[in-house]
């Protein structure tokens, strides 16, 4: 039998079938508990962030909570892997301080090797919405005592120690009306190709309240110089029947950026948007019936870029099966950047919440998500040619 060219079939054109029986079937997906609820220093842990360093270490970020609340008092928690996601290193406190709350972590790695964290800080006792007398709503605007404020901080040790946060309100947050934001959470991206390749762009998006009402809109934050100053792009048009919310973002294979966002209303399915621009201008929202969605953050991530004409490389999107109820964790594969997705694997099939997506060295994928009823965080990995594999009858 003459010898397999996996990578070849990795990046084959998303019209060519992958070879039938040529795939032997891997090993099984390898799942790791990363964060529990009840043990360690937090009663309960959500909303997961994941990268790989360019030394291959594995970081796992989410929020440290003092119950499963949104409302919560949250720190920024961080725990690392150096062997591939098999065992995991002692917690670290990314941020914390118990007059605030920190919430919706945000990492990218740089090509320098540095690692940023952006999230957003906030008094404890205030929210975006008020919740009976006990939290009161956040002031709107940049410059209230009790407004939401974006925090960046990084690590140039691979995750090891954290520098003090900068305050980038004034780049990320519009100064009229907004009450929160959001950065991501999940991912940012550094962009290859289009008319501003190196900056870092952070997928963002913003809430505030029209009477009792409250709206979304999503948008791009970015960075031309490494992420030392910042500054916000227009917000994607709403083109659909309800709004966007926690959103994540990929670099096309022509360029262009598309925009993956959970739904805040309307069609239990995601929203998608392009720019042209490099983030600074977006198309209408339109619903996208191939991607289900429960009202529920999800990853999008680009595995590959293509390495011959023709060749659009892969992207892969992880996030609930199915558009009724947080379950049903899938992993799907785009050969033809996102217009479809042929390839799909159920990775659990109980409770499926907020994921995080990325690439490990040689080759495989992991994934860290919210488990059954956010009892855990839980890391997942699995080789790509588990998701690729003919299936009988093609893919």
């Amino acid at each position: 039998m003459k010898p397999v060219n996996l990578l070849a079939w990795f990046l084959l054109p998303a019209a060519a079938p992958l070879p039938a029986g040529a795939i032997t079937p891997p090993a099984d997906p390898v799942f790791t508990t990363v964060f529990r609820r009840g043990k360690g220093p937090y009663p309960a842990y959500r909303i997961p962030s994941l990268v790989t360093t360019r030394k291959g270490t594995i970081l796992a970020f989410c929020e440290g909570r003092q119950s499963l609340s949104d409302h919560s008092r949250n720190d920024i928690l961080l725990r690392r892997s150096t062997d591939g996601g098999k065992t995991w290193g002692p917690f670290i406190r990314v941020l914390a301080d118990k007059r605030f709350v920190f919430v919706n972590p945000c990492s990218v790695v740089l090509d320098s090797g540095r690692i940023l964290l952006m999230c957003q800080r906030f008094p404890v006792g205030y929210h975006s919405r008020a919740m009976g007398k006990r939290v009161k709503r956040l002031d709107p605007g940049i410059g209230g005592k009790h407004s939401s404020k974006t925090l960046l901080t990084w690590s140039d040790d691979d995750g090891v120690t954290w520098a003090p946060p900068r305050d980038v309100t004034k780049g990320t947050k519009r100064p009229a009306k907004i009450t929160s934001t959001a950065s991501g959470p999940g991912i940012g991206i550094v962009l290859r190709k289009g008319p501003k390749p190196g900056r870092i762009l952070i997928p963002t998006n913003e809430g505030w309240f029209e009477g009792k009402i409250f709206h979304f809109h999503v948008y791009a934050c970015f960075s031309d110089d490494g992420g030392k100053t910042w500054r916000y792009g227009r917000v994607a048009p709403d083109g659909s029947p309800g709004f966007g919310n926690e959103v994540q973002m990929v670099e096309l294979s022509d360029g262009r950026i598309m925009l993956n966002s959970r739904s805040a209303g309307g069609k239990p399915c995601r929203k998608r948007a392009f720019s042209k621009d490099a983030g600074e201008s977006w198309s209408p929202l339109k619903d996208e019936p191939a991607l289900p969605d429960p009202h529920c953050m999800a990853s999008i991530l680009r595995y590959s870029f293509g390495k011959k004409p023709g060749d659009k490389g892969i992207i892969l999107y992880a996030g609930p099966g199915t558009g009724k109820g947080r379950r049903l964790g899938t992993v799907r594969a785009s050969f033809d950047d996102g217009r479809t997705w042929p390839a799909s694997m159920v990775i659990y099939e109980g409770g499926y919440a907020y994921s995080c997506l990325t690439g490990l060295p040689g080759g495989d994928v992991g994934l860290l998500f919210e488990k059954d009823g956010y009892k855990e965080i839980t890391f997942v990995r699995f080789p790509l040619s588990r998701l690729l594999r003919p299936r009988r009858g093609g893919r």
